[in-house]
C-alpha cells in the first residue's frame, strides 16, 4: 500500500504545487484535454498497479508453502479467460475515446482568427503575420556572459527571447510551420502545441489562449550544437492590448526600415554588425572571433577577400555547409555592418567598409 499511497498524493497534488512532477498548468483547450488525458490514465494505471500488487503479495504471503498450502492443479478456465479479454478491452475503449476526441480537436486549425507562419533556422525562430504582412525574428536573449558562467544566471535563463510571438487571448491561432535548415520543433506545453517544422513542408497547429501572459517553450528536436539556445515566448494579451502592440509594432519597423542607398560609417557599421553578429554568428564563430577548431573556421587574422566574404555570407559555403545562407534571413544592411564588423574587429583591421547597395547589388 505504501507505494499505492505515493502514486494517489501524486495524482492530487494542487497544480500550482506540482511543477515539477506533473504537466504544466494548462492555459488552453487542447492543454486541458491533454492534462485531462493524462490525470487520467495515471489514475488508471496507478489503481491497476494497486490491484496487481496487492494481489500478488495476498497470493504470495497467504498461500505460501510455509503456511501449509499446496498449489492446486488446473487446466483453462473459460470464465477467467473471457474477463481477462473482455476487462482489457473495455479499458482501452475507455481511453480510446478521450484520447480520440483530443487527437481530433489537435488538428482542427478550421476557424482560425490569426494566421502565423513559423519558420524555424538554426538557432532562432521567424514569425511573419501573414493577415498583417510583417514579421521579425526571435532570438535567444539571454547573455553570453551567463552561458559561460561569468555572470548571473536570470530566473529565465535560456527561455527569453528578445521579441516574443504576441497572440490576443481567446482568438484561434493557426500556426504554419517549416524550417530553413534542418528539422526543428515548436513546443510550447502550457499550450499543448508541440509540431516539427520541416524543410520544405509544411505542417499547421492552433491554439487560444486562455488568459493575458507568458508562456515558454523550446525546440524539442535535436537541430545541432545550440539546440539548447532556442527558446520560445509567447505573450498573450488582450485584444485590446494586442491592437494596441500591432499598431505600434507596426510603426516601429516601418521607422526601422532602412533605406539601401544611405552611406554608413564605420563606426555606425560596426556598432550595428556587433548586434547582428551577437545575434546570428558567435554561436558558431565565437565571441573571440577564433571558430571552433575542425567545425568553423576563425574570422580572426583570417578574413577571405572582401567580394568573396560577401558572398559567402549571402550565399553559403559550399565547402562547409554548416555555414547558412543569410540572404533570405538579415537586411542588405544587416549583412554589411556584420561584415564590416568582421573585417575590424579583434585583430582585423582592414578598414573596409562594406555599404548596404554593395550588399543590394551581390545579391543580384
Amino acid at each position: 500500500m505504501f507505494y499505492a499511497r505515493i502514486i494517489c498524493c501524486l495524482m492530487f497534488v494542487p497544480r500550482a504545487y506540482a511543477a515539477e512532477i506533473n504537466l504544466q498548468p494548462p492555459a488552453s483547450l487542447i492543454a486541458r484535454l491533454q492534462y485531462d488525458l493524462h490525470t487520467m490514465l495515471l489514475i488508471i494505471t496507478g489503481v491497476i498497479f494497486a490491484l496487481v500488487f496487492i494481489t500478488m503479495m495476498y497470493a504470495i504471503v497467504r498461500h505460501r508453502k510455509a503456511a501449509g498450502h499446496q498449489a492446486k492443479h488446473f487446466h483453462e478456465n473459460t470464465t477467467v479467460e473471457v474477463l481477462w479479454t473482455l476487462i482489457p478491452l473495455l479499458i482501452l475503449i475507455g481511453i480510446a475515446i478521450p484520447a480520440t476526441k483530443a487527437v481530433l480537436a489537435q488538428k482542427n486549425t478550421r476557424g482560425e482568427e490569426l494566421t502565423v507562419k513559423v519558420t524555424g533556422y538554426q538557432w532562432k525562430w521567424r514569425y511573419d503575420y501573414l493577415d498583417e504582412n510583417f514579421g521579425f525574428m526571435s532570438h535567444l536573449s539571454t547573455p553570453r556572459s551567463a552561458i559561460e558562467g561569468s555572470s548571473t544566471k536570470t530566473v529565465n535563463y535560456l527561455l527569453e527571447v528578445d521579441e516574443p510571438l504576441v497572440v490576443p487571448v481567446g482568438k484561434k491561432v493557426r500556426l504554419l510551420l517549416t524550417a530553413n535548415d534542418v528539422i526543428h520543433s515548436w513546443w510550447v506545453p502550457q499550450l499543448g502545441v508541440k509540431q516539427d517544422a520541416i524543410p520544405g513542408f509544411l505542417r499547421d497547429s492552433w491554439f487560444t489562449v486562455d488568459k493575458p501572459g507568458t508562456y515558454r517553450g523550446q525546440c524539442s528536436e535535436l537541430c545541432g550544437k545550440d539546440h539548447g539556445f532556442m527558446p520560445i515566448v509567447v505573450e498573450a494579451k488582450t485584444p485590446n492590448e494586442y491592437n494596441k502592440w500591432l499598431e505600434s509594432k507596426k510603426k516601429q519597423m516601418a521607422a526601422a526600415a532602412d533605406d539601401p542607398n544611405k552611406v554608413w560609417t564605420l563606426a555606425d557599421l560596426k556598432a550595428r554588425g556587433e548586434k547582428v553578429y551577437g545575434q546570428n554568428c558567435v554561436a558558431c564563430h565565437q565571441a573571440n572571433g577564433r571558430g571552433l577548431p575542425g567545425a568553423f573556421p576563425a574570422l580572426d587574422g583570417n578574413l577571405l577577400a572582401k567580394d568573396a566574404h560577401i558572398h559567402i555570407v549571402i550565399n553559403g559555403s559550399q565547402k562547409n555547409p554548416a555555414m547558412q545562407a543569410w540572404g533570405k534571413q538579415l537586411s542588405d544592411t544587416d549583412i554589411a555592418a556584420v561584415i564590416t564588423y568582421e573585417r575590424n574587429t579583434w585583430s582585423n583591421h582592414t578598414g573596409d567598409v562594406i555599404q548596404p547597395k554593395e550588399i543590394k547589388a551581390a545579391r543580384g
